[in-house]
């Protein structure tokens, strides 16, 4: 009996050394990139082989949901330096001043579910931020060309603040005006001084760049370029002045004979008029282009005047920007030169001349190439008894005739703060949840990574925490609880990072939790999710 075990064992030794041998084999033959000096070398008669236990590690499968759709709107609100009209709201205020009523501003519109600051950075061919093209603003010091003190940078203020809240930041540009006649006397440091042989000066005191010369779509494009390239804003503003509207030159034409004059001996055949208009169309789609060129997902967006042409659609009446502005805006529209479109739609929705859901409706007929129709609303001052009511219900017609691309800009912040009733309707009615701004398909972008969700159970509630490997690429999360089946979806900034969340509420037990990330542009991550026992 003991021999035979003897025997036994060695035997189980000659198969156990057999299959390692074997397997040494195996794993040798299976390497092709060991130097051959490494792979054939010369073992010992001493030398083992260990063979390392493989550990498998379980892996958690990903818990399988169905999440509900984001709410998505574009909210916004233009915020005018131009003659100090919302923001300094004095030309001589301190540094500290300027930034309290920023910040102000900034909280109103987060509180109320804004999303988006469309701020005039550049008024008049002067800038409200560090420049090496255009002079500091009169609006912002009280003298063209001086620095605020102690000096900083109002539009990085804005942009850091704006994100800060989870908020997009638009520029907004005034792309010919050269000087407004609220801007203080023209001085040496004005761009009129600066670039007199393209700037005209208008019978109500304005100067204008020609918008037809070359020279003049030289330095407006290379100041957007330059905002783009140095600034992290999301967006480029133009609103609707082109051409100067008739009253500026107290109803003569435009004095530009000088390009004109250019023109026709160069061999134009265009008549005036279509020679403006396409020295605009042209500006027009070369910004555009330029501004993708630099970064792609920065958009570009144009706030036109309302009406096209009086007739368009039947029954409108009043003024015709593509006459008198030179301003082909549908052709805009028609090509997708732009990114979102707002046309300033500042009448009731019972105006017979100018309806603002006829006007609406025919815009969005021309937008065939899909791009963002967000109207701008007349929240400070259209003409109606009860402005509240008459925004609240344009929000909801606007939201009827859009659909999944709903959104709005309100002119302008002060329709907001100086109304008591404004906000409170707005809050308690279409603004009651916060939004994200609507997706850009048209706009190619890296799509994001799922984040990782961590959880742990603290009794009453769930310790939660999430994180991302591309974190510079996120703008903002989407946190997702489930209480007894339904789900609760919650828009936070890209500063939070962690939450408690309560595993019972107004009676309901908490079932789930998932996060997702979301870009610049809206697109959303896929999501993790994890289940509460």
């Amino acid at each position: 009996m003991k021999i035979d075990k003897i025997k036994m064992i060695m035997l189980l030794g000659f198969f156990a050394s057999f299959s390692s041998s074997c397997s040494v084999q195996k794993n040798t033959s299976t390497v092709k990139n060991t130097p051959k000096e490494n792979r054939y070398k010369a073992k010992t008669k001493d030398s083992a082989v260990a063979v390392k236990p493989q550990i498998i590690t379980p892996i958690e499968e990903d818990f399988k949901v169905n999440l509900p759709a984001i709410n998505r709107e574009f909210r916004g609100a233009w915020i005018a330096s131009v003659a100090n009209i919302n923001w300094p709201s004095r030309n001589n205020l301190s540094v500290e001043q300027q930034k309290a009523e920023a910040i102000a501003m900034l909280n109103m519109l987060q509180e109320n579910n804004f999303n988006a600051v469309i701020f005039q950075a550049r008024p008049s061919a002067d800038a409200l931020y560090t420049s090496e093209l255009e002079p500091w603003s009169y609006f912002l010091t009280g003298q063209t060309g001086q620095p605020p003190y102690p000096n900083y940078d109002p539009l990085q203020f804005w942009i850091e603040e704006s994100h800060k809240r989870g908020m997009e930041l638009h520029v907004w540009l005034n792309p010919y005006r050269a000087h407004h006649s609220n801007g203080g006397a023209v001085s040496s440091q004005s761009m009129v001084n600066k670039l007199s042989d393209i700037t005209i000066r208008l019978k109500n005191g304005m100067y204008w760049f020609d918008p037809a010369n070359p020279k003049t779509q030289g330095h407006v494009s290379n100041v957007v370029k330059d905002l783009v390239k140095r600034y992290d804003l999301d967006a480029i503003h133009f609103d609707d002045y082109f051409y100067p509207y008739a009253t500026y030159n107290r109803g003569a034409d435009f004095p530009d004979s000088a390009s004109w004059n250019t023109y026709v001996n160069s061999g134009g055949t265009l008549s005036r008029n279509d020679w403006r208009r396409d020295s605009v169309n042209k500006f027009v789609e070369r910004i555009y282009k330029e501004i993708h060129a630099e970064k792609n997902y920065v958009r570009f967006g144009i706030s036109p005047f309302g009406i096209w042409k009086p007739g368009y659609p039947e029954g409108i009446a009043g003024s015709s920007q593509y006459d008198e502005l030179f301003a082909d805006a549908k052709l805009w529209l028609n090509k997708g030169w732009i990114d979102y479109f707002s046309p300033q739609l500042y009448w009731p929705i019972e105006s017979k001349g100018q309806s603002f859901g006829s006007l609406l409706n025919w815009w969005k007929s021309e937008n065939t190439m899909n791009r963002h129709l967000w109207p701008g609303l007349n929240t400070v001052e259209i003409k109606v008894s009860d402005r509240p009511t008459e925004i609240k219900n344009q929000i909801e017609l606007s939201r009827q005739i859009l659909n999944n691309d709903a959104g709005e800009i309100h002119w302008s912040i002060a329709g907001l703060t100086k109304n008591s009733n404004m906000l409170s309707t707005l809050k308690n009615g279409p603004y009651k949840e916060k939004a994200l701004v609507p997706k850009s398909p048209w706009i190619k972008s890296v799509p994001l990574e799922k984040p990782t969700l961590f959880t742990n159970d603290n009794g009453s509630f769930i310790q939660t925490s999430w994180s991302s490997k591309n974190i510079g690429n996120i703008f903002q999360w989407v946190l997702f609880t489930q209480y007894n089946g339904v789900w609760e979806t919650e828009i936070l900034t890209l500063e939070t990072l962690s939450k408690e969340i309560s595993k019972s509420k107004d009676g309901k037990n908490l079932n789930a939790i998932a996060i997702k990330a979301i870009d610049r542009l809206g697109n959303e991550s896929d999501y993790m999710a994890k289940k509460v026992k």
